[in-house]
């Protein structure tokens, strides 16, 4: 398995950080910055960077715009999803029309999914706890 780490991908992932879009604001600054589970905007894990990442319970948040619901796109977050689970992470998938229309919604998903996460032992094949 390849290093969880891509020192190559830190500038773009700065710039990231710097150009998040309306919905990653208002997630970040309404919610996630001050969760009591530490959370990190734009990580870097491997070959790919993260919208968000909670070490403490292995959990990745990843806003999708109208691009992931095409084929190609659909194909592309499959194949990443896959590949970040290899790490025993587990990935969810919130579309940002959600964030503007449901937002307490989104935040109490969040939240139920990184309780169930971090209570929940893991099982003995080492995958995480779905959400």
């Amino acid at each position: 398995m390849e290093r969880k780490y891509n020192a190559n991908l830190i500038d773009n992932a700065k710039s990231l950080r710097k150009g998040m879009t309306k919905e990653e604001r208002h997630l970040w600054y309404d919610f996630l910055r001050s969760y009591p589970v530490k959370f990190r905007r734009q990580a870097v894990i491997n070959k790919y960077i993260a919208d968000f990442y909670c070490p403490g319970a292995k959990l990745i948040i990843e806003l999708d715009g109208s691009q992931h619901f095409e084929e190609k796109g659909l194909e592309y977050d499959e194949k990443r999803t896959s590949f970040l689970e290899q790490y025993g992470l587990t990935v969810i998938r919130i579309a940002n029309n959600m964030i503007n229309k449901q937002f307490r919604a989104v935040c109490e998903y969040i939240d139920n999914c990184v309780r169930q996460i971090i209570q929940s032992p893991q099982s003995p094949d080492g995958a995480s706890s779905p959400c």
